[in-house]
């Protein structure tokens, strides 16, 4: 309002006229405030109708394990429908090869009263009876006996076994026992306390297992070493990671796979800087893994993970792509195909199949999806993985999928499952698990472990060291 005609009002009505502008102003502010909310919660709700018309993620379609699917449920059998049991043959325990006890019953008479005699029973009928013998601890006693010199009057006491030391009671075979219970069946110490006393009669304490596997890490550090040294310097490494609870806080347990070793380790991150410490120096020259990017940059050649790759694919099919999701899915089935019959194929085929799905890849690049996720996919593909979806096929030490890694990981998921992890750091330093690995001839360093490296090659600080278990599969 101009001031002329302000001061041209009564004294009364000015107030009352400076007041209704005063509110008017900050009224208008208000409006603009609001409409400033009203678009951010407009955009807010554009992004969840978005992501409420995305499908589910399910294990087909993410990398969900299959525990966390729909499982669906059993047929009924419809009204009328007479349930058959299948037939099959008939299968029983084969005997024992070399049975400990042989033990050679005749029949003494006939149900005539005639008596026999053993000529007269030269057919028989075999079978095994297998029992365990009374399982007890054996109890050993050491008396080290002492006495005097008689030449130089000194007292000499008698030294004790190499192999029964004083100290801790419990012979090796006792440790290996618990250690396997604990770490390999995830056996708890109360539950532990009270099998091996009904099994085995043998009273022991929570605190003598926590000692016996605090002893435990030095061994396994000793293997632990010789197996990292083989996994870093194998010329293609595979690797995962999963969580990991140590002390109620979540680390992250790695895999690092070779062709001969698995190496473990734990640490509080999940950052390049876990691979990057393991390698050191070494340099592999093909890396297998998911499309994680801390896994992505470590050695000369990346593999992508195709199993990924096809759950991701089937994802934006679930979405509702129909332009490139669909034969980029088909082509990563066929690129497995050929992965799995690659030993049957000579290099001259595996080459031709090579150029062929390359000509693929380079035609399903090309195309322009409209829908949101699979435009992403395509995306993705056609900047960072052109050339990490077919190395496989150029090396065949290479798999196309990276289920060595995960099945390497299971284990060590269920214990954390069963135990709901790790009370304290030496607890997570210091347990092995074990879990067969498809080639028989591979040694691990374990699950939970870490490089048995000095702390200057750790990915923590000093004062949190990387959880460093050595599981050995097959130690025990």
């Amino acid at each position: 309002m101009p001031p002329e005609t302000l001061a041209s009002l009564d004294d009364a009505l000015k107030p009352i006229l400076l007041r209704i502008v005063a509110q008017n102003a900050s009224l208008l502010g208000r409006i603009d405030e609001l409409l400033a909310q009203i678009t951010t919660l407009n955009a807010r709700i554009a992004d969840l109708e978005a992501r409420a018309g995305q499908p589910p993620m399910t294990p087909t379609n993410s990398s969900l394990p299959p525990s966390r699917g729909q499982k669906a449920n059993a047929r009924e059998p419809t009204p009328g429908e007479k349930k058959r049991r299948k037939g099959r043959p008939g299968v029983a325990r084969a005997l024992s090869s070399n049975p400990d006890v042989t033990r050679e019953v005749f029949a003494a008479s006939c149900a005539c009263g005639a008596a026999l005699s053993e000529a007269d029973q030269a057919q028989f009928f075999a079978y095994d009876h297998i029992d365990l013998p009374p399982i007890r601890p054996i109890a050993t006693r050491i008396h080290l006996h002492k006495g005097q010199c008689p030449c130089c009057k000194r007292r000499v006491t008698a030294k004790p076994p190499a192999d029964m030391m004083p100290g801790a009671p419990f012979g090796p075979n006792i440790v290996a026992l618990v250690t396997y219970l604990h770490a390999c069946q995830m056996v708890s110490y109360s539950r532990m306390t009270q099998m091996l006393a009904g099994l085995y009669g043998l009273e022991i304490s929570e605190g003598a297992i926590a000692n016996m596997l605090a002893r435990s890490q030095a061994p396994f550090a000793a293997k632990a070493g010789g197996i990292a040294e083989i996994v870093r310097t194998s010329a293609v490494i595979a690797s995962d990671e999963t969580t990991a609870r140590v002390m109620g806080k979540t680390h992250w347990q790695w895999a690092f796979i070779a062709a001969t070793a698995v190496y473990h380790t734990i640490a509080p991150t999940r950052g390049k800087v876990v691979p990057t410490t393991f390698l050191g120096d070494a340099k592999p020259a093909v890396w297998l893994s998911d499309r994680y990017a801390g896994q992505c940059k470590p050695a000369s050649a990346h593999q992508y993970c195709l199993a990924h790759l096809i759950r991701d694919a089937q994802f934006a099919i679930d979405a509702g792509d129909s332009v490139f999701a669909p034969g980029f899915k088909a082509f990563l089935k066929d690129a497995c195909a050929v992965g799995r019959r690659r030993p049957d194929l000579a290099d001259p085929m595996i080459k031709a199949h090579a150029r062929r799905l390359k000509r693929e890849l380079d035609r399903l690049l090309e195309l322009e999806p409209t829908q949101s996720d699979g435009r992403k996919l395509r995306d993705a593909m056609f900047v960072e993985a052109c050339d990490k979806l077919l190395v496989f096929l150029n090396r065949r030490d290479v798999e196309p999928p990276n289920n060595g890694a995960e099945q390497a990981l299971r284990m060590s998921v269920i214990f954390r499952r069963v135990t709901n992890g790790f009370r304290s750091k030496w607890g997570a330093r210091s347990t092995p698990t074990s879990a067969p690995l498809s080639r028989p001839a591979a040694a691990t360093a374990g699950a939970p472990s870490s490089p048995s490296a000095t702390p200057s090659q750790s990915p923590l600080p000093p004062d949190q060291p990387p959880a460093r278990g050595e599981q050995l599969r097959g130690i025990f």
